[in-house]
């Protein structure tokens, strides 16, 4: 069994890590909710989505939260997210 060198350890900057899930995980969590509510079942006009989105929210981002301590490092955690972040408001401000 080899032991992992010190570059490709987990790096504990849990601060980064940390910022970069609460942040820009919920700024990902309403651009994927916005996403389904657009173009999920029903579209936008849907009765009974309001709710449903309202607590899509809560989910997505804790998920997001918990997985930002997975990055090697906390600005590619920064990295990544913003850019997961780019790409959904891209494609939620031009096809809706």
């Amino acid at each position: 069994m080899t032991r992992l060198a010190e570059k490709d350890k987990l790096q504990p900057d849990w601060w980064t890590k940390s910022l970069a899930g609460l942040v820009l995980g919920f700024t990902l969590a309403l651009g994927l909710v916005g996403l389904f509510a657009w173009f999920g079942p029903g579209g936008i006009d849907a009765d009974t989505k309001v709710q449903v989105n309202m607590w899509l929210i809560a989910p997505i981002w804790l998920s997001v939260l918990s997985l930002s301590f997975l990055f090697k490092t906390g600005l590619r955690a920064i990295g990544y997210l913003g850019l997961f972040n780019v790409l959904t408001y891209i494609v939620l401000y031009t096809f809706r």
